[in-house]
């Protein structure tokens, strides 16, 4: 599956070059990873972001989020962001933050 390389350069500009963060190929599009975890990607015209368990409620309740399901299987702490919801660049700063700020939380892999 290709990515909406548009968005990539998006999430590029916003994440600037940093040594801790790096892009590697998953679920068939392109990830941005923060010491070693994702913290936010593209799949198609759509950005994913990890966003943790205890954040996923809160994260669907906002406009254009649903749940990231690549297997036929939702996962708990991810979600999926629909391209029309991230017209506002102010938008995807919030959610390239939000899956920052997860990753961060993390051990460094």
């Amino acid at each position: 599956m290709a990515y909406d390389e548009g968005l990539a350069q998006r999430i590029r500009g916003r994440l600037g070059a940093q040594d801790h963060i790096t892009e590697k190929r998953m679920f068939g599009g392109l990830s941005f990873l923060c010491h070693g975890n994702m913290a936010v990607g593209v799949v198609g015209d759509e950005l994913i972001v990890r966003v943790g368990p205890a954040s996923t409620e809160a994260a669907l309740a906002r406009p254009g989020a649903r749940a990231f399901d690549f297997s036929g299987r939702p996962m708990r702490g991810w979600v999926t962001v629909a391209a029309s919801a991230l017209a506002e660049e102010a938008a995807l700063l919030a959610w390239i933050e939000e899956g920052l700020g997860y990753a961060l939380g993390l051990p460094p892999k």
